[in-house]
């Protein structure tokens, strides 16, 4: 039997309930999971790729555990299909939050089907209690001194609060 491996690719700058929504509904269609943070040098986030690879580690490790899944948390720097092709993956993961991400989505498929017709997109809508989150909001957030404990999981809040400023 042919295992299936998707790939599921993003910043995670933090990981938010919200990727972890569609991190257990990924696990429970693949038998291997690998969350691709990926890295380019034009961008600067708040946590470093070895803090948000330990983060995913620790936060999505247990999720992929109870579905019975293998998790892998890698870096890229390079097209996502490359990434994809490298792991074995055959399927890709999104998340769709509503009609906005679906348009962008849509033509990422598109264009990653071209480059990769071996690797299937499969879309993942967000839960209810999840589809108003964003890691850039949770980030500015977080920054400015606010609470974000009920969109990111406890390690993650910790951290965010470790990199806010102090406020005096």
């Amino acid at each position: 039997m042919t295992r299936r491996i998707a790939l599921y690719t993003g910043s995670f700058d933090p990981v938010t309930n919200g990727h972890l929504d569609v991190i257990r509904h990924a696990c429970r269609l693949a038998d291997e999971l690998v969350i691709g943070i990926g890295v380019h040098p034009g961008k600067a986030p708040l946590f470093s790729a070895d803090e948000r690879v330990a983060m995913l580690d620790e936060v999505c490790g247990p999720v992929a555990a109870a579905e019975d899944c293998v998790l892998k948390v890698i870096t890229f720097d390079d097209l996502a299909v490359w990434a994809a092709q490298r792991v074995g993956a055959t399927l890709f993961i999104r998340g769709l939050r509503d009609g906005t991400d679906l348009d962008y989505e849509m033509q990422m498929a598109g264009m990653n089907g071209g480059m990769a017709p071996d690797v299937q997109t499969i879309f993942l809508p967000a839960s209810p209690n999840v589809r108003h989150v964003t890691a850039t909001l949770v980030r500015q957030i977080a920054l400015m001194g606010g609470d974000v404990t009920q969109f990111v999981p406890p390690a993650v809040a910790s951290a965010l609060v470790a990199k806010a400023p102090k406020r005096a």
